[in-house]
């Protein structure tokens, strides 16, 4: 089975459908062909509608499509939806978004071992950008 996604408007996934793999055959080249599955989709969800194919093997476009995400044509790439972070930033090279510092710190071994946690505090990056991790380590009970 072939999976597409259909982006709105807004370029945003609103639903994934499974497409049977002879939908997608060319009959002249014999191959499978994306355009072939897009209109197999369009006959079946309507002629105004919008796809784009994805992958669980994350062979194409990145990562396998979910609803919510959008798609990047400039980066032909499904991105997740960006966290409620004003100050995160889309790398395109890896199509995730990220922190303005990075990833969190490395933790400690005994951080490890008290479950503690690196969290992302937007308003500590706002006050301060060179700050915006902060390690939190729940109460023992």
């Amino acid at each position: 089975m072939a999976h597409f996604a259909e982006i709105d408007s807004n370029n945003i996934v609103t639903r994934i459908v499974r497409i049977s793999n002879d939908a997608l055959v060319n009959p002249n080249t014999g191959l499978e062909d994306e355009e072939f599955g897009i209109v197999a989709c369009r006959r079946k969800f309507g002629i105004n509608t919008n796809w784009k194919q994805t992958s669980y093997n994350h062979n194409m476009r990145v990562r396998y499509a979910a609803v919510g995400y959008s798609y990047n044509e400039e980066l032909d790439a499904f991105i997740p939806i960006k966290p409620s972070f004003e100050s995160w930033i889309l790398n395109t090279q890896t199509c995730n978004w990220e922190s303005p510092l990075g990833p969190a710190p490395e933790r400690t071994i005994e951080q490890i071992e008290n479950h503690s946690r690196y969290k992302w505090d937007e308003e500590a990056y706002q006050a301060d950008n060179t700050t915006g991790w902060v390690l939190e380590t729940p109460e023992a009970s």
